[in-house]
């Protein structure tokens, strides 16, 4: 994997939790920025067409179309 060096400014709290994890769990404070980068920029990802869901069946019969669109909306970016 080929990494992108870049400078941000980060509060000094967090960047003590941060180093206080990397010794406890045996990584490095650059793994630990890299794991929350990936996690922010996957958590902020905006996709080109809208998701298309399936309506679901139970056993006793459909879902309600209550349920399917409160699915569909929660995943729309607001």
């Amino acid at each position: 994997m080929s990494l992108k060096r870049t400078n941000v400014y980060a509060d000094p709290a967090d960047l003590a939790l941060i180093k206080d994890a990397a010794a406890k769990r045996g990584i490095s404070e650059a793994e630990i920025i890299r794991r929350g980068i990936h996690l922010a920029a996957m958590s902020t990802r905006v996709w080109a067409e809208e998701m298309d869901f399936p309506a679901f069946d139970d056993i006793d019969g459909p879902v309600s179309d209550e349920v399917t669109r409160a699915v569909v909306e929660g995943t729309r970016r607001r």
